[in-house]
């Protein structure tokens, strides 16, 4: 091997050197990198600790109704007194003075049908009923004539002035006008009965309120064709619907397993979604002595201590079943705050109020129990929200973030 050859095997120790320090520098600015991330993720967490899942609910009026409620159930405002007004004829509907809303007394005018041959029918059983009246003065004037003659033939008979055969013929006159009378007197009974029952069908064409109430639907207009069966395809069986606001009571299934709990009389207080924020009073009008068998449930009806006009036919209702009547005082709402909310903290009672992700502790004054509730004399405001059974650990200032 020559000289050149061997020069070329000598190991190079400035460039070994070299080529070993970078590997070293690039490994140790990335360990420091690695290191200052993890300092920064330390300082963020320490500054900015990450959100406390919890669960929130909201400060609101409470009722003392609330802790004596046995039982919940819902239903439906109905009216017990309802009717669909329909004609006892078929006839063309020529006016209609009621829509939606419209309040009625009892026998007021609803509507009108077509009336011509009715009032001809009337008109022609009127004048027959006349000529009847007419015909009875006739026949009764015969019959006064009779008996005078009668008379005189009796006192003709027994002078022996007259024969037996003329005596007869003035008698069965006399009969004969007798006849008559009753007769026409039959007759016009005939005609009186067939005219009081054109006028009944007279009226039948004016459809009336059968009791005081409100109309609810309309189901016809001018120029309909209304019939008692409404079997024509273009005819209507009801002209409108009415109900007597007066007889609305909240019907309510209520289960099998739960009705024991309840007692005709009882008290109950009534929340309608229509009226939120307002309870009514009421009481167990009617237990419905069947259970119906698909529901597993009984029937109740609660009825209202005093109407409201606001209250409708037909609102959802939610009846409260309570142990006792209530106080004038206990049917006002009172601000509460759910009892699992409250917590001792440095020797006084606070809740977290939950505010842009921040817990913030708010001391408050609570008064008497009710239900789930804590009676609030101080504090949060109404709608506020706070934590539900805060953490241990939790303080003020502390940011929380609502569980979903």
């Amino acid at each position: 091997m020559t000289e050149n050859e061997l020069s070329k095997l000598k190991i190079d120790k400035a460039a070994w050197s070299g080529a070993g320090k970078r590997p070293a520098g690039r490994a140790l600015r990335v360990a420091l990198a690695v290191a200052a991330g993890v300092l920064l993720i330390l300082a963020v967490r320490h500054i900015f600790p990450p959100a406390v899942e919890v669960d929130t609910s909201a400060v609101s009026q409470i009722y003392p109704s609330q802790g004596l409620t046995l039982l919940n159930s819902s239903g439906y405002v109905t009216a017990q007194r309802k009717a669909s007004v329909a004609s006892r004829t078929t006839a063309r509907l020529v006016w209609l003075g009621v829509e939606e809303g419209s309040r009625l007394r009892k026998d007021e005018v609803i509507a009108r049908l077509e009336q011509d041959d009715v009032l001809a029918a009337r008109d022609r059983a009127g004048a027959t009923f006349k000529a009847n009246q007419a015909d009875i003065e006739r026949v009764q004037s015969e019959l006064t004539d009779a008996a005078q003659n009668l008379e005189r033939m009796k006192l003709l008979l027994a002078d022996k002035s007259i024969a037996q055969a003329d005596y007869d013929a003035a008698e069965a006159r006399f009969k004969k006008a007798q006849a008559g009378v009753s007769v026409a007197r039959w007759t016009a009974g005939s005609s009186g009965a067939a005219l009081r029952e054109s006028t009944a069908a007279l009226g039948y064409t004016l459809l009336r309120a059968p009791f005081d109430g409100v109309v609810l639907t309309k189901n016809a207009d001018v120029g309909d064709i209304v019939t008692p069966l409404g079997a024509a395809a273009n005819a209507k069986s009801s002209v409108v619907t009415i109900a007597d606001l007066g007889s609305l009571l909240v019907e309510t299934d209520v289960s099998e397993s739960n009705v024991s709990k309840v007692k005709a009389g009882a008290a109950c207080e009534i929340m309608l979604d229509a009226l939120p924020g307002e309870r009514f009073p009421g009481l167990v009008h009617m237990i419905v002595p069947t259970a119906d068998r698909t529901k597993g449930s009984v029937l109740v009806k609660v009825k209202f201590r005093a109407l409201d006009p606001r209250i409708l036919p037909e609102m959802s209702a939610k009846v409260a079943f309570l142990s006792r009547e209530l106080s004038e005082s206990e049917r006002v709402a009172r601000l509460g705050v759910p009892a699992a909310a409250v917590v001792e903290q440095g020797g006084r009672k606070v809740v977290f109020q939950v505010a842009d992700g921040v817990a913030s502790a708010v001391p408050v004054e609570t008064g008497a129990r009710i239900g789930d509730f804590l009676e609030l004399a101080s504090g949060p405001k109404a709608g506020a929200r706070v934590v539900m059974s805060p953490p241990a650990g939790l303080k003020s200032g502390a940011r929380v973030m609502a569980k979903k």
